[in-house]
């Protein structure tokens, strides 16, 4: 292979490094223009009384809830930059489901609604700094953010029979490993590939920074007295 063809599979490689860290990145730009909400309802606010039902309203609640797909996509390139496995997003779907049967036995979370758009913002910071901050507190941070998100999926499936609330949560649980997966994945790849420094990556948490502050800025302005 001559030089020029080696330069040139170089450029291409580094081309399509920065098309998979943009495409994680455009996903969650997408979300700039959302609102975030405490609870989402696939089946327009009425509780599953069905496995199936309740199965197919956790896999859609973590995509409607464009605050809590940033925050696992999030979670995923964040796993992916620190470069220690899926600790990260597991630990966060773990949690949720813990948040879940908080909301389920009628305890209550200071201001989810924040906290969740806040988790947004925190990680955005995170995956933007140049130096990667401690594997063990990144991961205690992805736990406590998943209390909130799991509290707010509880909403959706509070006062169900024990097997629509089972479907739920593997529904739920199972979209969100699906979404980190993809993420990590992403971001692994094109690390791999082209972005030793992790810069398109930075530029993901840019990104999220940016979605992040949207979500808290919009809970702000809306719990402002009329």
């Amino acid at each position: 292979m001559s030089l020029n063809n080696v330069f040139a599979l170089g450029d291409l490689k580094a081309r399509f490094g920065w098309q998979l860290a943009g495409a994680a990145a455009i996903v969650a730009a997408g979300t700039l223009l959302a609102q975030p909400a405490l609870a989402h309802h696939p089946f327009g606010g009425s509780t599953p009384d069905s496995p199936l039902a309740a199965f197919l309203s956790g896999l859609g609640h973590p995509v409607i809830g464009l605050d809590h797909l940033a925050f696992i996509i999030a979670a995923g390139l964040m796993a992916a930059a620190m470069g220690r496995g899926l600790s990260i997003p597991v630990s966060f779907v773990l949690a949720s489901l813990l948040g879940t049967g908080v909301h389920l036995i009628g305890l209550a979370l200071p201001v989810p609604e924040l906290m969740i758009s806040a988790s947004v913002l925190g990680f955005g910071v995170l995956l933007a700094l140049k130096r990667r901050p401690n594997h063990r507190v990144v991961t205690g941070l992805a736990a406590a953010a998943g209390l909130f998100h799991g509290y707010a999926y509880g909403e959706a499936i509070f006062g169900a029979q024990m097997g629509p609330l089972v479907a739920y949560l593997a529904g739920f649980a199972a979209i969100q490993t699906a979404i980190a997966l993809g993420a990590y994945w992403i971001g692994r790849l094109a690390t791999r590939i082209a972005e030793p420094r992790g810069l398109g990556l930075r530029f993901a948490g840019f990104v999220l920074c940016g979605v992040g502050a949207t979500f808290v800025s919009t809970w702000l302005l809306e719990s402002l007295p009329s």
